[in-house]
């Protein structure tokens, strides 16, 4: 079966690696959008103004994947493209690593500046917290008042915690089905007379 798992960072961490008076600053930080991605380069590029690089790579999306390396004026493939190699080594989504670059008057060719980001890089992801995530689908059920004993009981057995709830005349539930149980779940609700499913 295929995994409906994913690693991801539970809050924004950093990490420092310095070479030759360089001085690399890596943050990672938790993204799940385009949008989220330039808010945390704008964010990292006031708290560091001075700054003479801001090298970034990200990957954000579980089923179709966005990706991209930058080496903002780096030598080619000098940067972002080990800061991406770490992202993958730890086999990570959901994240941006950005490294910023204080320079120390060294020039650190080739090796040296592939190293300096790599290293930033991981030190600011093993600072983070990884964390396990399961593949959501999201769905509304509308049902009575008189099948709410039942709707409870598959909630229950399925592990199922509400993701919002609105009570009118009838109710409406807010669920997110793991992926990979979607239509055995599904099925169960589908089972209750009067009860209405609906994919978000």
């Amino acid at each position: 079966m295929e995994t409906d798992e994913f690693l991801t960072i539970k809050k924004a961490a950093e990490g420092l690696y310095k070479e030759k008076g360089s001085k690399f600053y890596g943050i990672v930080y938790s993204v799940n959008s385009e949008d989220e991605v330039k808010a945390k380069l704008e964010e990292v590029k006031s708290i560091h103004p001075n700054a003479r690089h801001h090298c970034y790579a990200y990957r954000y999306g579980i089923e179709k994947e966005f990706t991209r390396m930058n080496d903002d004026g780096e030598p080619s493939s000098t940067a972002g493209k080990p800061i991406y190699g770490q992202i993958l080594s730890h086999n990570l989504t959901n994240v941006i690593v950005i490294v910023v670059r204080y320079f120390g008057g060294t020039l650190l060719g080739t090796r040296g500046l592939i190293r300096s980001y790599k290293n930033a890089a991981d030190n600011a992801i093993k600072n983070a917290t990884i964390v396990k995530k399961v593949i959501q689908k999201k769905y509304n059920i509308h049902f009575d008042y008189d099948l709410m004993n039942d709707v409870m009981k598959i909630l229950h057995e399925e592990n199922i915690v509400p993701l919002d709830k609105e009570f009118g005349a009838t109710c409406q539930f807010t669920i997110g089905i793991r992926k990979n149980k979607e239509q055995e779940t599904v099925a169960r609700f589908e089972k209750l007379h009067g009860l209405k499913v609906d994919k978000m």
